[in-house]
């Protein structure tokens, strides 16, 4: 997988928008809330939630790491688009939309199932 993939996936999700933030950060939304995020120059970077009882075994596989200034919320950021998988990748990034979409209003989850 690679940046244009991953953004491809994304947005075939419901609900999901994209942002670039930070100067240098492509985010990926679902209700206005952040579910991915990746760097749009540089070294790969992606970060992501992953459940919180998941979150202690993930953070510490080798190229992943507690994601800068999301780590208390659960967040991991992957070093490298080669660490998974492209169905690890869905997998994961599918997730952390499921995550961050559960914790919407209600009312904006119906409107979201609803597209």
């Amino acid at each position: 997988m690679n940046i244009e993939d991953l953004r491809a996936y994304c947005l075939g999700l419901k609900g999901v928008t994209e942002d670039v933030k930070w100067d240098n950060d492509l985010c990926l939304l679902v209700g206005g809330k952040m579910f991915c995020v990746t760097n749009l120059e540089g070294e790969s970077r992606i970060s992501f939630k992953v459940p919180e009882g998941d979150y202690g075994e993930i953070s510490t596989l080798t190229g992943i790491i507690p994601a800068p200034y999301m780590a208390r919320n659960k967040w991991v950021q992957v070093q490298a688009w080669d660490r998974f998988a492209d169905a690890e990748w869905e997998f994961y990034v599918k997730q952390s939309y499921e995550l961050v979409k559960a914790k919407l209003t209600k009312k904006l989850q119906k409107e979201i199932d609803s597209e």
